[in-house]
C-alpha cells in the first residue's frame, strides 16, 4: 500500500501505512464471511479499494493518533462489509411518507391500489395482448387496452394515453397547432415541477405563444382579438398548483369552446392533475372534473394519472374524435407511448372509478385525501403508543393537531385537519432525527416543526406504524439500519 511519495510522510504515519492489510488479504477475508457468499467478486473488489483508498488518503492527509484503532484489520473489514451492503442495497427503496403530503412528487406520488398492483405483477411476469386484438387475431394497439374505460368514465369520444400530462401537451400542441398561434391567457402561462413551463412546451412543439389578458383578468373579448388567420388552437391551463384571488376575471372553458366553434378553431384545456371524482361532495375544494371538461365541449382535455387519479405516471388525452385520430397519428406518439406495466396499473385505477364508494376507498390517494380524522387520530394513538413501550427516559412524545396539505400541485389552498405525533430525543436535535430516520430501512421522512420531528399519520400506511416504533427505537439504541 506504500508509494515512493510516502517516503517523505513523517514515520508514525509511514508506520500507520504499512499496517494496512493488502486488497487480496481483505479478499481472502470477504470469501470467508457467510453474509457475503452471494456477492459477486467484482463488487466486492471494488468495495475492498475504495475503502482501503479512502482510509490511505485519509492518513496521508491528517496527523493521526499514536495508535489509530480505525486502521486494524477487524475495523477496516467492518466498513468494506459496510460498503458491500450499500453497493448491493436497491438504489430505489421503500420510505414512509410521514410529511402529510398525499401526492408527494418526490416520494414517488400516489400510491397504487392492491389491485392496480396485482395487475401489473401479472403483466410483468407473462405474456400479454398488449398490441394484439385476441378477437381478431391481428395485431392490435395499445391505446385500445384503456380506451374505452376512459371514454365510459369522462363521456368522451375518443382516448389515448401517453407517458405523461407535459408529454400529453406537447404531443397535442405538435399536432394541432405546429407553426400556428396558441392563444392562452398570461394568469394561465404555469410552471410545473422541475421549472417546466407551459411556454418552454408550446416552443418545443413548435406553436407560437399569443398571450392574452393580464396575470389577473382576461376577459372573452381578449380572445376573440387575437383570434386571426394563423390562430391554431384556444388553450385554456387549469391553475391546480395556485391560486388567484381577489380582482380577478378569467373565461370559463364552455365560452371558450363556444368561441372556437363559432371561429373554426379547436379549444383545448390542459388540467394537469385531473379529477374524476367532485371533491366537494367530501368537503374538500372545488375543483374542475374531466367530465365536466368534456361536457363543457373542448375539443382536447389533457390530465394526469398520478396525480389526484389516484394511478401510475400517465398523460391522458381525452377528446372528439375528429381531433384525437389525428393526435394518434402524430410520430411523437412512439416517443411518448405508455408500457405495459404502466398501463396495466392505470386500467386496474379506472375500473375501480365504475363503483366511487369503492374508489374512495380502495384507491389510497382518495382514501387519504378523504381519509376520516377518527382514523387518522387512531394511527396517532397507536403510534404513540408504540413509542412510549420503548420505555426509554430520552424519548418524549405528544399528540398534536395539523395541517395536511394534497401536494402534487393539487388543491393548493387545501388545508385538511390532521393529527400527528410530535418525536424529541434528549441530545438529538429534530435536524439529526431526521437525518437519522432517513438513513434507516425503510427510510422515515417527515416534517420538522419547533424542534420536534413531525410524523403525520394521514400518509402513513397502517402496516407502517409499528416500522416507524421500530425505526426510533434503532435510532436511540444506535444500531445502524
Amino acid at each position: 500500500m506504500s508509494g515512493k511519495n510516502d517516503q517523505a510522510l513523517p514515520n508514525d504515519r509511514q508506520a500507520l501505512l504499512r499496517r494496512l492489510p493488502s486488497v487480496e488479504s481483505m479478499l481472502e477475508a470477504a470469501a470467508g464471511d457467510p453474509q457475503l457468499t452471494d456477492t459477486p467478486r467484482s463488487v466486492v473488489k471494488s468495495a475492498v479499494r475504495r475503502v482501503l483508498d479512502a482510509i490511505r488518503k485519509d492518513l496521508v492527509s491528517r496527523a493521526p493518533p499514536a495508535d489509530d484503532p480505525g486502521i486494524s484489520e477487524q475495523a477496516i473489514f467492518r466498513q468494506i462489509r459496510d460498503e458491500i451492503q450499500s453497493a448491493m442495497a436497491e438504489n430505489l427503496t421503500h420510505v414512509i411518507n410521514a410529511t402529510g403530503v398525499v401526492v408527494h412528487t418526490n416520494l414517488g406520488r400516489s400510491v397504487l391500489s392492491q389491485k392496480a398492483m396485482a395487475h401489473m405483477a401479472a403483466a410483468a411476469g407473462r405474456y400479454s395482448n398488449l398490441e394484439f386484438n385476441l378477437a381478431e387475431g391481428r395485431r392490435g394497439s395499445r391505446y385500445e387496452i384503456v380506451e374505452d374505460l376512459i371514454c365510459e368514465l369522462t363521456g368522451a369520444e375518443a382516448a389515448m394515453v401517453v407517458n405523461n400530462n407535459a408529454g400529453a401537451v406537447l404531443l397535442c400542441l405538435d399536432t394541432v397547432a405546429r407553426g400556428r398561434e396558441v392563444v392562452v391567457s398570461r394568469g394561465e402561462l404555469v410552471e410545473i415541477g422541475g421549472a417546466f413551463r407551459i411556454p418552454d412546451v408550446m416552443a418545443k412543439s413548435g406553436a407560437i405563444l399569443r398571450e392574452v389578458g393580464t396575470t389577473n383578468r382576461t376577459h372573452p373579448r381578449d380572445y376573440e382579438s387575437a383570434i386571426n388567420e394563423n390562430t391554431g388552437l384556444l388553450l385554456k391551463v387549469h391553475t391546480s398548483n395556485y391560486g388567484i384571488v381577489g380582482f380577478t376575471a378569467s373565461v370559463n372553458l364552455k365560452d371558450m369552446a363556444e368561441m372556437g366553434k363559432q371561429a373554426g378553431v379547436p379549444v383545448m384545456e390542459d388540467l394537469g392533475s385531473g379529477t374524476l371524482v367532485d371533491f366537494s361532495r367530501y368537503g374538500l375544494s372545488r375543483e374542475p372534473t374531466v367530465q365536466q371538461s368534456v361536457a363543457a365541449g373542448a375539443d382536447i382535455v389533457t390530465f394526469s394519472g398520478d396525480k389526484l387519479l389516484g394511478g401510475p405516471q400517465a398523460g391522458i388525452i381525452v377528446g372528439s374524435r375528429p381531433v384525437m385520430e389525428k393526435i394518434k397519428k402524430n410520430p411523437l406518439t412512439r416517443a411518448l407511448r405508455i408500457d405495459k406495466l404502466t398501463l396495466a396499473a392505470l386500467e386496474s385505477t379506472l375500473r375501480a372509478y365504475r363503483d366511487e364508494a369503492s374508489a374512495m376507498q380502495t384507491i389510497p390517494t382518495l382514501y387519504m385525501l378523504t381519509c376520516p380524522l377518527a382514523d387518522i387520530r387512531e394511527k396517532a394513538e397507536r403510534l404513540a403508543g408504540l413509542l412510549r413501550q420503548i420505555n426509554d427516559d430520552r424519548l418524549t412524545c405528544r399528540i398534536i393537531d395539523s395541517a395536511s396539505r394534497a401536494g402534487g400541485g393539487s388543491l393548493p389552498l387545501l388545508e385538511l385537519p390532521t393529527r400527528c405525533v410530535a418525536i424529541s430525543i434528549q441530545g438529538m436535535s429534530a435536524a439529526r432525527m431526521d437525518q437519522r430516520l432517513r438513513q434507516q430501512r425503510p427510510a422515515v421522512t417527515g416534517r420538522i416543526g419547533s424542534d420536534t420531528f413531525i410524523v403525520d399519520l394521514r400518509t402513513v400506511l397502517s402496516d407502517e406504524v409499528e416500522m416507524i416504533s421500530q425505526a426510533v427505537n434503532l435510532l436511540l439504541s444506535g444500531s445502524p439500519s
